[in-house]
């Protein structure tokens, strides 16, 4: 590790703005999605495929990652692969079956975008229930830990693998009513920083992508009186996941990256 590249660690930079997502940018990747079935997993995982990758669509829906595949192939993308898994209940058996699973059809893996999240319900701290903040904080960090460190073995067998992690703003600043979301998200912050500097200078890197407002069904259920509108889609935040996942970001590393 150089100096140059110590002093460039965690810094909360925007997106390349001038990237652009090109057919073959993933050509011949095999990258896992979570929360595929919809909003800005669904995008990444049909932008991904745009872009020659293999996708991995797991989420809790068969029903919407059976529609994502559907739009995949037929807009001519490699036949992605659906994992059904609520990461609410799954153990680590399960992640370790998966990622048997994934080395023995595809070799190795290329990427991994970490972007199942789970909301809860916004509420003052003294009234934060129990069970829900257990419920987030296994979705959002535990189930996003055990998935990862399953999934190792995979992706070093990669030439260059690379992990994106999902924050938020309230991630970075804890802002009231907020509470188990924002707790977790300082936790993902967190994670991706341990694992960014452990893995530095070898072939995986680890990096985060901050979203923020876009038209989504979870943004819409944290600002009901929102107009939507306003916001930017998942596709106008594309290049930057495309280009974290794409060789063009090798030696990017612990960088938590705004998409907006």
């Amino acid at each position: 590790m150089n100096a140059m590249h110590n002093a460039q660690k965690n810094t909360q930079e925007n997106a390349p703005k001038d990237y652009a997502i090109k057919s073959d940018s993933l050509a011949g990747k095999t990258i896992l999605i979570t929360g595929a079935g919809d909003g800005i997993g669904r995008e990444a995982a049909k932008t991904f495929a745009q872009c020659g990758a293999t996708v991995i669509l797991l989420g809790r829906t068969v029903k919407k990652l059976e529609a994502v595949y559907d739009e995949i192939v037929a807009a001519g993308g490699p036949e992605p692969a659906i994992v059904p898994l609520d990461m609410k209940g799954a153990t680590k058996s399960h992640y370790q079956g998966m990622a048997a699973t994934i080395v023995e059809q595809f070799g190795h893996l290329d990427g991994l975008l970490q972007n199942a999240s789970l909301l809860g319900v916004l509420s003052p701290f003294e009234h934060i229930d129990h069970d829900s903040w257990n419920d987030i904080m296994q979705v959002n960090v535990t189930a996003q830990f055990m998935m990862t460190q399953a999934l190792m073995p995979a992706l070093k067998k990669a030439p260059h693998a690379s992990i994106v992690f999902t924050s938020s703003g309230v991630g970075r600043q804890g802002k009231a009513f907020w509470g188990p979301y924002a707790v977790s998200k300082f936790a993902t912050e967190g994670l991706a920083q341990v694992m960014a500097d452990e893995y530095d200078g070898t072939n995986v890197r680890v990096n985060v992508i901050n979203p923020g407002a876009t038209r989504t069904t979870m943004r819409s259920k944290a600002y009901p009186a929102e107009d939507p509108n306003k916001l930017k889609t998942p596709t106008d935040l594309m290049p930057l996941y495309v280009y974290l996942m794409a060789d063009d970001s090798i030696g990017v590393n612990n960088q938590s990256l705004n998409a907006q």
